[in-house]
């Protein structure tokens, strides 16, 4: 556990760059979840239930943190089409804190009410809505893939009208843990507004307070601006490997969010795959295929390709292009040791390139489930199931050089059936609760997901 301690650095950029809010005000406040392992890296976890409905359901300060929340000003492309009038329709930055490795993160909501950017919407979240997203965020994190945390689920006791669930439908507001808020739509926004010195300021905020590491803040800005490009690529490269490997599709690819710490976040139509197939699409209305699983790469360079726009002023577009172009070779190389550690092995390179291409050969061929594969081989070789085919026996071939990994012998993977998360396991954890308020099966469920995450990591 590591202390609390406060660290609110948005609120020394100015009022470009958000707009105070208030709360809406909920007629109830019962606690559904609280994340305990991660409050407890931000030195949260002490709270009391009642404390923490009053920090988090009725959004009162935490010490030395923001007296009001800051609803944050960005753009972006919606499937393609640029969007200005969004920006932080339904959440707000209720604080910022340090964790245990000095970084700073947010406790961001969802589902808080109206802001400034809501247009005609009511700034509301479903409870069903909430649950997915607890759902989405364990099985990442378990899945190694940089997400956001799901830290609190609230219902309030309001009913909500959608017309894509069956109304009217109960409400929660969620909060959630965040390696930054800052997205791609941000410095857009700025571009738009042809805000050249915010851009500037932008930069060298997030390389002062998030690339600290790598970066000097105070550097000429046409050096700075391709380095900070080339960090958001590296991040958004591994992350976009880990949805490949995890077998995710985010649903939602827009250029508002992606964060430019790489951190996947911000949850709605997402899906698992159950079987391999790229073609395979998380929203209804996502018609074109654009953010399907195997189009999820170039969704992802695009986004990056956007954030390079605003870089243009700062050095032209030769030191932009070159880091653009070593983003899929990034990219590969994330999803290969993803693959390998998925699998609990080693393999020298030129096996794990090799390892990618007959392993998804051979789980397009199949009809066994995608997290199901993973379950059986988990060591290099087949504890069940008939892996017999000919595209099976060419990846047994490229398995058998692979060093198993120490996890490998874990218990765990005894277990006949993997824990995955298709769209029919998501639905058979709700209706419960829709129908009967009990939540046992979904606690159960997360019990499961964080064995899984404990026995990969072991």
């Amino acid at each position: 556990m590591t202390s609390y301690a406060a660290a609110p650095i948005h609120g020394t950029l100015d009022d470009r760059f958000y707009q105070k809010v208030d709360a809406a005000t909920f007629p109830d406040h019962q606690l559904r979840y609280r994340n305990d392992r991660a409050a407890a890296s931000v030195g949260l976890d002490g709270l009391d239930d009642a404390a923490w409905v009053d920090h988090f359901g009725k959004f009162q300060s935490l010490p030395e943190n923001y007296q009001q929340p800051l609803a944050l000003s960005y753009h972006g492309h919606q499937f393609g089409v640029y969007n200005p009038e969004i920006g932080d329709g339904r959440g707000f930055l209720f604080a910022q804190l340090r964790d245990h490795d000095g970084r700073v993160l947010d406790l961001g909501t969802k589902g808080s009410g109206t802001t400034p950017y809501s247009r005609t919407a009511d700034g509301r979240l479903t409870l069903k809505g909430a649950v997915r997203e607890i759902l989405a965020t364990e099985m990442l994190q378990a899945l190694g893939v940089n997400t956001s945390k799901t830290f609190s689920v609230i219902e309030t006791g309001e009913a909500l009208q959608r017309h894509d669930e069956p109304s009217p439908t109960r409400a929660a507001v969620l909060v959630r843990l965040s390696h930054s808020h800052i997205r791609i739509g941000s410095f857009q926004r700025l571009r738009f507004m042809e805000d050249q010195d915010g851009i500037e300021t932008l930069i060298r905020h997030v390389a002062r307070h998030y690339f600290s590491a790598n970066l000097d803040a105070d550097a000429p800005i046409n050096d700075l601006a391709p380095a900070f490009l080339a960090e958001t690529a590296a991040k958004v490269a591994d992350t976009a490997g880990g949805w490949m490997a995890a077998g995710f599709v985010h649903g939602v690819l827009n250029t508002d969010n992606f964060n430019i710490t790489g951190e996947s976040f911000d949850y709605g139509p997402w899906r698992f795959m159950d079987r391999f197939d790229p073609r395979f699409v998380a929203a209804y209305f996502d018609q074109s295929g654009r953010y399907a699983y195997g189009r999820q790469p170039e969704a992802s360079l695009w986004a990056v390709c956007r954030l390079a726009d605003c870089l243009l002023p700062f050095g032209g577009a030769p030191p932009l292009e070159a880091v653009l172009q070593d983003f899929y070779n990034k990219l590969e190389t994330s999803l290969r040791r993803r693959l390998c550690w998925r699998l609990g092995v080693q393999l020298n390179d030129e096996a794990s390139v090799e390892l990618s291409t007959t392993l998804f050969a051979a789980a397009k061929a199949t009809d066994v489930g995608f997290a199901q594969i993973f379950h059986d081989w988990y060591g290099g070789t087949p504890r069940r199931g008939d892996y017999s085919s000919a595209e099976w026996q060419v990846f047994a071939g490229v398995l058998e050089g692979a060093t198993p990994l120490a996890s490998a012998s874990h218990p765990f993977f005894d277990r006949d059936k993997a824990v995955a998360l298709p769209i029919e396991t998501v639905e058979a954890l709700w209706d419960p609760i829709a129908a009967r308020d009990d939540w046992a099966p979904l606690y159960a469920f997360i019990d499961d997901i964080r064995a899984l995450g404990a026995a990969l990591s072991s």
